[in-house]
């Protein structure tokens, strides 16, 4: 099912055909050729990566898990945190075998020993052999993580090969997830044309809300995600209300309302790292979890279960109301030939203002759900943004299954690249598949074979 490739202010214009059934590349150029101006800008622009100072100080996490007994959290046992110079700081594991020290941003760079204390590990559970019960960090990032090792070494040496299923399960779960937000990207180039680059940050909008309410005014996770998916649809209301629409209306080109959306990322993602800092949160509840083998090949929780499932309704509810619904036939009407859905009494502006609420409302769910795999950190949308473009155009432009299979794709492919390059590197992969892809089949997967001529 396609959505369309034309702006929703656009007349439509007269195809012509060519020789040999030339496929079209004029909606993979529409979208490709802003995206390589935005980034020349973005070579050129300052930097929005930077993270600023760690002003509200350091943060030590420790997990304790007891391999003897099935990876079981450790809760009850005392840590010490004593930074040079400084004076000691305790915590004890939760439930989940969490701690959490907090260190005064006055010790940055400093190092710190932090100390288990054996006396109170519970019975059953002591330190395996050889294994210190101190270690040594320094404070160079905002978060730093420490592990004591605790019961027997039961790991088993795994090849590569016996690391493929449970890359393909964590590729499917993130393609998964990655594929809502894709979707909204998706939906909203092909009713107005726009390359929109501050989509990523309408991911990070998702995780930060949630966040806030769930770590600071205490609403339960459960409860905190709907309400930012509400208030993920106001914000979408918004912007196309008082930004894109009156651009629109002015008859503002595409590559214009390209730059704006440069300008809108950047400022939207300096807002977000106003609000959170430098450090890497996490949700109060879920954040870790106990898992559970599948047949040996991979280990997954029941968080991310739901995590699946809640995706999978999500994008079978948005892609049947797409096909069956009046709006949704309103919605490919005005992707398809704007001009003449108005002619027919389709009131334009307000699908598009439509679908920008609903793609929103599914960048920001994504970015709810990401937040469980990279923390809480206003970088969440910078680090999919250009994955995002890339599950669009290898499943297809303007496709809305083809955003997913996309996005599919693209998650399984990142995971299996970590086997045979640094982890650092694995992005890498999914962006050699999109030049691959547009050199061989430029429309995409799924993408509509036109003629031009």
């Amino acid at each position: 099912m396609q959505i369309g490739t034309r702006a929703a202010d656009t007349p439509p214009r007269p195809q012509t055909r060519g020789r040999g059934g030339i496929p079209s590349h004029r909606s993979v150029l529409r979208f490709l050729a802003p995206l390589l101006l935005a980034l020349v800008i973005l070579g050129v622009a300052p930097s929005a990566q930077a993270a600023p100072a760690a002003e509200d100080g350091y943060r030590v996490t420790v997990n304790l898990r007891d391999t003897s007994n099935d990876n079981a959290p450790v809760e009850g046992v005392d840590i010490t945190a004593t930074p040079t110079g400084g004076e000691a700081i305790e915590a004890t594991t939760d439930a989940d075998g969490r701690a959490v020290l907090e260190i005064p941003a006055e010790f940055q760079g400093a190092t710190v020993l932090v100390e288990l204390d054996e006396s109170t590990l519970p019975d059953g559970a002591a330190m395996r052999e050889g294994a210190p019960a101190e270690q040594t960090v320094t404070l160079n990032i905002s978060t730093v993580g420490v592990t004591f090792l605790i019961g027997e070494d039961n790991r088993n040496v795994m090849t590569k090969w016996d690391r493929v299923p449970a890359s393909i399960y964590n590729g499917l779960l993130f393609g998964l997830i990655m594929a809502m937000a894709a979707l909204g990207l998706s939906m909203v180039f092909g009713t107005t044309g726009l390359t929109n680059f501050s989509h990523g940050e309408l991911v990070t909008f998702g995780a930060v809300c949630t966040m806030l309410l769930n770590t600071s005014l205490g609403v339960p996770f459960l409860l905190a995600v709907p309400i930012t998916v509400v208030a993920a649809v106001g914000v979408g209301w918004l912007q196309d209300r008082f930004l894109w629409a009156p651009l629109r209306h002015r008859g503002i080109g595409l590559i214009a309302m390209m730059i704006v959306s440069i300008g809108l990322q950047f400022f939207l993602r300096n807002f977000f790292a106003y609000i959170t800092g430098s450090r890497t949160e996490v949700y109060d509840e879920y954040a870790t979890g106990a898992g559970s083998d599948f047949a040996g090949l991979f280990t997954y929780t029941t968080r991310d279960i739901v995590i699946a499932g809640v995706c999978i309704v999500v994008l079978a509810l948005v892609i049947a109301g797409l096909s069956y619904t009046r709006l949704g036939r309103a919605t490919r009407a005005v992707a398809d030939n704007p001009a003449l859905a108005a002619a027919t009494g389709i009131n334009v502006d307000r699908v598009v203002s439509t679908v920008w609420m609903v793609g929103t409302a599914l960048a920001a769910l994504a970015g709810t759900f990401l937040a469980f795999q990279l923390g809480v950190t206003y970088q969440i949308g910078q680090l999919v943004l250009l994955l995002l473009f890339a599950a669009c155009c290898v499943g297809g432009l303007g496709s809305v299954w083809g955003a997913l299979v996309g996005s599919l794709i693209i998650g399984v492919l990142i995971e299996l690249s970590a086997l045979v390059i640094p982890p650092d590197l694995k992005n890498a992969g999914a962006l050699l598949l999109l030049v691959i892809i547009l050199l061989v089949r430029p429309q995409g997967l799924l993408g509509r074979r036109e003629r031009i001529g």
